[in-house]
């Protein structure tokens, strides 16, 4: 694995940054100016669109449209090449730097934006540990894993619509539930709102026919921290026969930076070892994983935060390339901005679980957290921060940090001027 690769902005060097030379995550950012595309640098945003106006990047105007959905649709080349040319560009020893130090800009103070445009959202079920812990829970251990499982990564169509930039207040939904000694449904407040740990692959390279692996490798732009908001309660009542449905619809959080695939391209893992073959259009081709450590932390409004669970994206059964390869087999065209969640990751130890769910094993075993409340699933006020980054030689290839705040459900949800 190479060490870090030094810049001209000092900050890029330090030990403590997400954003070295080696990382450049692509998001959208405003200042006293509208928002626009910008790469992460140290402390420093580079306005990429400036650049390129000025001359600097030669993209065809794709850094100039206020995302980067039109730039993802140049494809892999392209995206290797802005790759090469914005570290050449911010390289140390680089001569006349005085030109590009203009383009930077405070990351302090700037107002971080979606991204890109989510065309489709496909949510999956991809870890075996939390899909053992879950099927456990409701089905036994001896039944944990439905007969399908250990053939296809299992997923749903979610909605793009909800899909939110980090540090979006989320409300807590109402929903129809129903508890096991109840005889009939009612319309409340979801009362086990909870969180799930992912991440967030961008398809970058639209396709309209099935890929085979290696190819649903290539065209993955890049990857987000991902929280799939989940009301449990109302995913019990709902679930059965279809799937999940309102009860994942209410947000989905996203981290503000896009850390490219190439970026990640040192930190690749294999799959853990299968008992059960794959079929040959699901099989790996080479290393599918990335070794990238995950938490999430919980922090009560005005107080400070416990970390509840540590785990890695390593711990998959299924890669992102996988999960692309599946949703193609059938024909189903891929969109330039889809983005596929990797579903809950969980590791083999309890403070691995990606859930609250898992954590507090269905709320049979609350939390204790730092400030010494108990916690079974989310309250109201209660922040929620998803942080992950990949460790190199001095160096680490950070994604910032997906956060979220619960606000109580409203009184009356279709109440239209209630705020």
């Amino acid at each position: 694995m190479s060490g870090l690769i030094r810049s001209f902005v000092a900050t890029a060097n330090s030990a403590g940054t997400q954003f070295p030379l080696n990382n450049l995550p692509c998001g959208v950012f405003s200042d006293e100016k509208p928002p626009r595309c910008g790469m992460a640098i140290g402390d420093s945003i580079l306005d990429v669109e400036a650049l390129e106006a000025w001359g600097f990047l030669q993209f065809g105007g794709t850094l100039q449209t206020s995302d980067w959905t039109a730039f993802m649709a140049l494809g892999p080349e392209a995206w290797s090449r802005l790759r090469r040319d914005v570290t050449a560009l911010l390289a140390e020893g680089r001569e006349n730097q005085d030109e590009v130090r203009p383009f930077l800009c405070p990351q302090e103070g700037a107002v971080l934006h979606m991204p890109f445009r989510v065309a489709e959202y496909t949510d999956f079920y991809a870890s075996r540990h939390h899909a053992t812990n879950v099927g456990t829970m409701f089905r036994g251990a001896e039944n944990a894993l439905p007969p399908n499982w250990m053939h296809m990564p299992i997923g749903y169509n979610g909605r793009a619509s909800s899909v939110v930039i980090s540090g979006t207040d989320v409300r807590r939904p109402w929903g129809q539930v129903k508890g096991p000694d109840e005889s009939a449904p009612r319309f409340a407040p979801s009362a086990r709102f909870d969180i799930e740990l992912e991440l967030g692959a961008v398809v970058g390279l639209a396709s309209d026919h099935p890929l085979s692996v290696a190819e649903a490798d290539a065209a993955i732009f890049g990857y987000v921290l991902l929280n799939d908001w989940s009301a449990r309660d109302i995913q019990a009542w709902e679930y059965q026969p279809l799937g999940p449905f309102q009860a994942k619809a209410t947000a989905t959080s996203i981290s503000p930076w896009i850390v490219m695939s190439g970026a990640l391209a040192p930190f690749r893992c294999d799959t853990p070892a299968r008992g059960v073959p794959l079929p040959d259009h699901l099989r790996d081709a080479g290393p599918m994983l990335f070794d990238i450590d995950l938490e999430v932390s919980l922090a009560p409004q005005g107080k400070a935060g416990t970390v509840i669970t540590r785990t890695n994206y390593s711990e998959m059964y299924y890669s992102a390339a996988q999960q692309l390869a599946h949703h193609t087999t059938c024909g189903c065209p891929m969109r330039t901005g889809d983005l596929l969640g990797s579903g809950t990751i969980s590791g083999p130890q309890k403070e691995n679980r990606g859930s609250l769910l898992e954590l507090s094993w269905g709320g049979k075993e609350p939390l204790t957290l730092d400030t010494g409340e108990p916690r079974s699933f989310i309250e109201d006020g209660d922040r929620l921060t998803l942080r992950g980054a990949a460790t190199g030689d001095g160096y680490c290839v950070g994604f910032g940090s997906c956060t979220g705040r619960v606000l109580p459900a409203v009184k009356d949800p279709y109440a239209r001027n209630e705020t």
